[in-house]
């Protein structure tokens, strides 16, 4: 397995929820909305030194510290035992919180008038020092087996080795840790939103919660193989996933629909972050057969939050 191929935003990916709000539920001006939810999750990074970092937790809140302990603490502690260096990382003062680049929490509308909450985020600070850690590791790996490669970012982990092993297991914790922290920021949101509203927020569909960074055990071409997808979500038969759109654009709602001839081809679909310009509106490819449902999902107008763009950390 090739650690630069997964990358270091491990688990990266999208959660979409359709609430019970309607259009006509939302004030005129989302201002207040967007500041309760930039309250509700820690977003960014303070770049200056010696101030505390804006995108962290300083205490954690009950909901953090209690999915902290439960389900990620003990496998945590056995992966940092025997790799020292992921012990004095951002962990669990990360989790629940959204970072920078081109992740994003906003409110969307579909073609029913449904508000949507749909959020981007993957492993955080965590999950980068336990990609370029073993990313360093495969370098050395190589250099003491004299594998000469013509990318250093070839560099892979050879299956049945001590390092191959333990880089499967941080993977997996990093994927558990993205996911969950997708939840949490999500229900934080939906609790600001309903807090400022004043009234009952209900999620009435999840349509998804998964990676476009990640690796998977699947079965493909009669062989069980570690599957590695960068910038795209499995897309079988009935699997829902998010194509999402740059700001100001939109985003799609996907199902997985597989003929025979294309079963292969459509195990994965690229997110728009991959696709050229021209097919950002739509699907990734003509080669590829189209669901027979998509539900689109429109941002905010940027009027309504008197010209405040939609709640991202940044433009992609």
């Amino acid at each position: 397995m090739i650690p630069a191929a997964v990358g270091v935003d491990i688990g990266c990916g999208m959660m979409a929820v359709k609430t019970d709000l309607k259009a006509r539920d939302l004030p005129d001006n989302l201002a207040p909305l967007r500041t309760a939810i930039e309250r509700a999750v820690p977003h960014g990074r303070s770049s200056t030194r010696g101030k505390r970092d804006r995108g962290a937790w300083h205490d954690l809140p009950e909901v953090v510290s209690h999915a902290w302990k439960e389900q990620l603490s003990a496998r945590f502690d056995v992966l940092a035992e025997k790799h020292r260096v992921l012990k004095k990382t951002n962990n669990a003062n990360h989790l629940g919180t959204l970072g920078t680049g081109n992740h994003f929490i906003e409110l969307c509308l579909d073609e029913h008038q449904s508000v949507w909450v749909m959020l981007h985020s993957g492993s955080r600070g965590v999950g980068n020092r336990i990609g370029t850690h073993f990313i360093e590791l495969a370098k050395k790996d190589m250099e003491r087996m004299f594998v000469n490669l013509p990318d250093k970012d070839l560099a892979y982990l050879s299956e049945g080795t001590a390092h191959f092993n333990d880089y499967v297991e941080a993977v997996a914790w990093a994927q558990d840790y993205a996911r969950i922290n997708r939840e949490i920021m999500m229900q934080r949101t939906l609790d600001a939103v309903a807090k400022t509203l004043e009234r009952r927020v209900l999620g009435v569909e999840q349509a998804v919660n998964c990676h476009h960074n990640y690796v998977a055990r699947e079965h493909h071409y009669g062989k069980d193989v570690l599957l590695t997808r960068k910038g795209a979500v499995s897309a079988k038969k009935d699997e829902l996933g998010i194509i999402p759109g740059s700001m100001g654009a939109r985003s799609f709602i996907v199902r997985g629909w597989v003929t025979k001839k294309a079963s292969a081809r459509a195990a994965t679909v690229p997110d728009a972050s991959c696709l050229a310009p021209k097919r950002r509106s739509g699907y990734p490819s003509s080669n590829m057969p189209r669901p027979p449902k998509a539900w689109s999902v429109a941002k905010m107008p940027v009027w309504w939050t008197k010209r405040r763009p939609p709640i991202k950390t940044s433009t992609r």
